[in-house]
């Protein structure tokens, strides 16, 4: 079934104004999503990070701001794969231990990149996180 364009284009304007809002980081930490087209499965690689008193998110080994571009190479924490979106987030937030996340709307915000990365698997095409 065909989506108006209409439609869409309100959808992508929607999308795109809340985009621009400011968000908190969680002190939990971030992900690297990845798809792994080999393996066929969405990999989550879990970071650590402090949060400076500007909502910054800092290196917690060295308090250093942490740069989105030019970075080194960071260890992660954990590393989680799932060969569904579904299976990846019940990994992360209904499994035993403790949980990655620490906010609702980082939570939101993962299942929606989970659902983008899964279709870029399931399609055979690359997927860049937003």
């Amino acid at each position: 079934m065909d989506v108006p364009v209409s439609l869409l284009a309100a959808a992508t304007a929607l999308d795109e104004g809340l985009s621009q809002r400011t968000i908190d980081l969680d002190p939990a930490g971030y992900f690297l999503i990845l798809v792994d087209h080999e393996a066929a499965v969405l990999v989550a690689e879990h970071y650590g990070n402090g949060i400076d008193e500007r909502g910054l998110a800092t290196d917690p080994d060295t308090g250093e701001v942490l740069s989105c571009r030019n970075a080194g190479p960071r260890t992660p924490l954990s590393v989680f794969r799932g060969r569904t979106a579904k299976e990846l987030g019940v990994l992360l937030t209904e499994a035993g231990g403790s949980h990655p996340l620490s906010r609702l709307d980082h939570a939101l915000y993962l299942g929606r990149e989970l659902q983008k990365a899964e279709a870029a698997l399931l399609a055979g095409e690359a997927y860049v996180q937003d």
